[in-house]
């Protein structure tokens, strides 16, 4: 089934701003589709100019005008092409007449945000809470306490992210059979009970159990949410909710800060470490975030009632809206139903798709530079003497600015519409940092230190922008289901290779270390300016042949072909 929009649709990005709805012949839009009256009629000139918000690109438009924006339905021929099968969960609300206005999409789109999105914050602030507390743990003589040198951390750091990669794809593919709204609280369920039994820790093989398991059971936990958010929103919407995505991860750092700061005073109360309070408490927290996403994740748009919510989220007229302005923006969304599993066939066709390669690349290496510095960050401040509580608290400045440079970055990608320009930001941030912390010797200042390595780890965070743009560049939901995964899995695997870059034998300053992240900086450099060019050939190319056929070439190859998703000559990649 084709998933673009041909010809000039195929690039629209403007929002229509040549319909309006005349004061005379108003309906109530609770109860009848703004299409099946006569109110609806086109303009030659543009609707009043009033604001949509300060970050909208193209112009600004009359709230009241018609939102509804043009696609592949508002032609009968390819209506038919890509009009969703009945066997799509969303499907009986389908409608290519309908038209909405601004105003209503707004207030539509406000209302999935606090429904859906907020929860999904809540979800990954209790997954990384439960995966990073082992830093706040570190200032906490943790490795003292179970007999453990930095090597042994490394190794558990090793086997987390070594777990959390052999799960991703299984985890995807149980996602996609049972549906994300069952298997996702279960997921976190399971997770705590192994977070909450870190708190009898006996040493280095229990450690080492523990963080296999967590990474086990969390692997495949972010695609699984990206693909759940994906039902809600359109691609140019998805980039900057998954920023706010990860800033409840950058939010838990802080979270996290003060909740150790108090909970690691607890040494010595019934003869234990205080660390191990910390893993009880905050290990509990999660698990009753994950019994209660049971009750609060519906299965889709339209499956917001249940017997504990009889009336549902939203009304009629709003799912009508939020499955048709979904559709629109994708057609490919309805490929699959939200409970469809897919064959080995589909999988071993999206692993071998050569053209999201660059992208997984990009998953391994972008984060090297970066990493080594994060995961030190407690120890490195106790090692340069400051005490329990001020590494804690001194760690929340990189966050600040880190939560600062993700949302920039990811608001930039949408504005000047390139993905490379908005995401190799973060090797040109970490690259003269790391040459200055290269430069540092004994005799540094300690607050010199601090404040290089604040910034290092307060890093522009362009993780979310690549996860939504591998899935703009999947382009079906069968596609989009396995990227998701394999290029999350290829992002495990560079955790993998940084957290083994810092040796003991290198320590304090980590000068074999440092000479390597910054020589892999440079690299990366490299690699994201290669993707570009890379899909800009590639574009450039459909569209020599795109336009060489005559219109009657090009709608017979819409009807006729058997290619699929972005494997079609209709399909052009973002870059």
């Amino acid at each position: 089934m084709s998933t673009r929009l041909p010809d000039k649709l195929l690039y629209g990005r403007q929002p229509r701003t040549d319909i309006s709805v005349q004061e005379k012949g108003e309906v109530d839009s609770d109860l009848r589709s703004l299409s099946d009256c006569e109110s609806v009629r086109r303009l030659g000139d543009p609707p009043p100019v009033r604001g949509r918000g300060f970050w909208s690109r193209g112009p600004r438009v009359d709230p009241d005008a018609i939102a509804t924006q043009p696609s592949v339905f508002d032609d009968p021929v390819t209506l038919e092409l890509y009009k969703p099968p009945a066997s799509y969960e969303n499907a009986h609300r389908f409608d290519p007449n309908a038209r909405w206005t601004w105003r209503e999409e707004k207030a539509v789109v406000r209302k999935i945000d606090f429904r859906i999105a907020i929860w999904a914050c809540l979800m990954f602030f209790s997954l990384d809470m439960d995966r990073q507390n082992i830093n706040q743990a570190n200032t906490d003589n943790f490795l003292g306490d179970l007999g453990m040198t930095t090597d042994d951390y490394n190794l558990g750091n090793t086997l987390f992210r070594l777990s959390f990669l052999i799960a991703e794809l299984p985890s995807q593919l149980v996602s996609k059979r049972v549906g994300p709204d069952i298997w996702i609280p279960t997921q976190m369920s399971l997770w705590s009970l192994v977070a909450i039994s870190q708190f009898w820790l006996s040493g280095r093989k229990s450690f080492l159990a523990t963080r296999f398991l967590l990474g086990f059971l969390q692997g495949g936990f972010i695609p699984d949410v990206v693909l759940y958010l994906s039902y809600f929103y359109t691609k140019t919407e998805l980039p900057i909710r998954l920023a706010y995505f990860w800033v409840s991860n950058y939010v838990d750092h802080i979270v996290g800060a003060f909740l150790a700061t108090g909970l690691l005073k607890l040494r010595g109360v019934h003869g234990r470490p205080g660390w191990r309070y910390l893993f009880l408490v905050e290990g509990g927290m999660t698990l009753l975030v994950g019994l209660a996403s049971y009750f609060l994740m519906p299965p889709s748009p339209t499956q917001t009632k249940a017997w504990y919510r009889p009336k549902g989220w939203f009304t009629e007229r709003e799912e009508v809206i939020m499955v048709n302005r979904v559709l629109r923006d994708d057609p490919s969304k309805s490929d699959m139903h939200n409970r469809q599993g897919l064959s080995p066939k589909m999988i071993f066709a999206a692993l071998k798709d050569w053209k999201m390669w660059p992208l997984y690349i990009l998953g391994l290496v972008h984060m090297i530079p970066t990493g080594p510095p994060q995961n030190y960050l407690t120890l490195s401040l106790r090692n340069l003497g400051f005490n329990t509580t001020e590494s804690n608290l001194l760690s929340i400045p990189s966050t600040v600015i880190g939560i600062l440079m993700l949302l920039f970055t990811a608001y930039m990608s949408e504005i000047v519409d390139s993905r490379v320009a908005s995401t190799i930001i973060l090797q040109l941030w970490a690259l003269p940092l790391l040459i200055a912390l290269y430069t540092f010797n004994k005799n540094t200042s300690q607050w010199v230190y601090y404040a290089v390595v604040t910034l290092i780890t307060g890093f522009p965070y362009v993780h979310p922008i690549q996860v939504a743009w591998t899935s703009r560049n999947s382009y079906s939901v069968r596609m989009r289901t396995v990227s998701a995964s394999v290029y999350n899995m290829f992002v495990q695997a560079g955790a993998i290779i940084y957290a083994n870059i810092y040796r003991a034998d290198d320590k304090p300053l980590y000068k074999r270390g440092n000479r390597a992240l910054i020589g892999i900086c440079c690299m990366n450099i490299t690699l994201y300016i290669g993707t570009f060019f890379f899909y800009r050939y590639l574009n450039k190319r459909r569209e020599r042949v795109w336009n060489s056929w005559s219109e009657k070439e090009r709608q017979t190859y819409l009807e006729t072909t058997k290619d699929e998703g972005n494997d079609r000559m209709d399909f052009r990649f973002v870059y």
